[in-house]
């Protein structure tokens, strides 16, 4: 019953981050219309279209359209800029609450409360009638992520206490975080094309309200009386003082700029250097999906057969990560880009992969197995990197060049990787102090241990 019931906690938190990512990229083929749509109207907003098409020619926007497309003005620019970058904001100040709040309360309580803020947040899109309205909607999905998103990640290595298996579920996250960003465009181009405006962000509403309803049948947050005996957390600034830990968020951050900062740039640099076509444009990452799952299932199985190594398998990942960016100004023509792109995201796939198991396995031997605040410092990373991406690199790729912001993040990769040569040993760190452990040994003593070994012998 146990294994069953963390199976089907797994699929809650996968359809959680599946929706995130879904909702943070379903806007692209729609906003920038739409923004066009508020200005040309004088602020009024055009409603949504019948179905069967959109009534101001947005057929002309391809279904497969590019990542931050460019706008038709500076100011739109900037406008569609801050709009994607506030969501990465806010999810950066409210991590390390959110992260505190997780370990005090435990994840069913938060994850349920970010699924509910996120529904709150579609349903905004799905009615939204300017930019404020709009900017207020991606925010208040940056708070919801904060929450969802940390506590679900938290869950899974909770629940998943054991390797390979918490490898594998981590994996299975991660997959699923990859696949909600490269379905979510040409799913919200195909319904804006022939439904209108308002339909991806209605059927995206009624999933979450369905993976909200689950988790409440699986784990309601009112009868986990168990978190009341608790271990305590290691607070949040003890960990990032951390140096294993740092280590990792450093990893982290580094390895996913790269992706950050080309979403929003390599479209006009496309059109600009090789006269790409808008298809072309438009399925640049797509082929991406591919090697990236492919890097999680690589390194899951790498991880089982010599788990000794995943300070390795990151550190290859970031130098892959590293020659695949420098390759990138190189291209010219459609097919050669997508090598580079591939490289990225298998390489981000091995650091993801390797490193997010760690923390957890940081957290077991050097702190308490509590796992809020550490997850709240890798989502802290993630945000640093997507909250400047929309905003800095537009102008860096103005300022200084293309080719020189990517090889500026191929650079930082590469000179990153022997910095995790400072994680070789923790294999052999000695869980002798850790929480897990000591219930292991001595056996329960509370409500909270006994759940646990009976969740363990389950």
């Amino acid at each position: 019953e146990a294994r069953r019931q963390r199976r089907l906690l797994l699929v809650v938190v996968c359809v959680a981050l599946l929706l995130d990512n879904m909702l943070y990229m379903v806007i692209v083929p729609i906003i920038p219309d739409y923004i066009a749509a508020i200005r040309d109207r004088g602020g009024a907003a055009r409603p949504s279209a019948p179905a069967g098409g959109n009534e101001s020619g947005s057929g002309n926007w391809s279904l497969l359209q590019a990542r931050y497309p460019p706008a038709a003005s500076g100011n739109e620019d900037v406008q569609i800029g801050v709009l994607f970058a506030s969501k990465a904001m806010l999810q950066l100040l409210v991590n390390p609450l959110s992260g505190t709040l997780i370990d005090r309360v435990g994840y069913e309580a938060p994850l349920l409360a970010g699924l509910a803020v996120m529904f709150l947040s579609t349903a905004t899109f799905a009615f939204a009638e300017n930019y404020a309205t709009l900017f207020a909607a991606r925010s208040l999905q940056g708070l919801g992520s904060a929450f969802a998103d940390t506590a679900g990640i938290a869950l899974i290595a909770d629940r998943y206490a054991e390797e390979p298996a918490r490898s594998r579920a981590l994996g299975t996250a991660l997959a699923c975080i990859s696949f909600g960003s490269l379905a979510a465009p040409p799913f919200g181009g195909v319904l804006y094309e022939f439904a209108g405006k308002r339909v991806p962000f209605l059927v995206l509403a009624c999933v979450c309200l369905l993976d909200g309803l689950l988790l409440l049948a699986l784990a309601p947050p009112c009868a986990a009386g168990a978190r009341a005996n608790m271990p305590v957390g290691t607070p949040i600034h003890r960990l990032m003082v951390d140096p294993y830990i740092a280590v990792v968020a450093g990893a982290l951050a580094t390895c996913n700029i790269p992706l950050a900062f080309l979403e929003p740039t390599i479209a006009n640099w496309m059109k600009d250097s090789m006269g790409a076509s808008e298809w072309e444009v438009g399925l640049t990452w797509l082929p991406a999906f591919f090697p990236h799952v492919l890097g999680v299932y690589v390194t899951v199985r790498l991880a089982a057969a010599y788990p000794h190594l995943q300070w390795f398998y990151g550190a290859l990942g970031m130098a892959i990560i590293g020659a695949s960016s420098c390759l990138v100004p190189a291209c010219r023509n459609f097919g050669q880009v997508i090598i580079p792109l591939c490289g990225i995201c298998f390489g981000i796939a091995l650091v993801d992969t390797a490193l997010l198991p760690t923390l957890a396995f940081l957290v077991d031997v050097r702190h308490v197995s509590v796992y809020g605040s550490v997850y709240a410092i890798a989502d802290i990373s993630y945000s640093v990197a997507y909250a400047l991406g929309p905003i800095v690199a537009g102008q860096i790729v103005h300022t200084m060049g293309f080719a020189q912001l990517n090889l500026g993040m191929g650079l930082a990769n590469v000179l990153y990787a022997p910095v995790l040569l400072f994680l070789k040993n923790v294999c052999q760190m000695k869980p002798s102090h850790s929480e897990r452990n000591i219930l292991l040994e001595e056996g329960p003593k509370g409500l909270y241990d006994t759940i646990k070994m009976e969740e363990r012998k389950g």
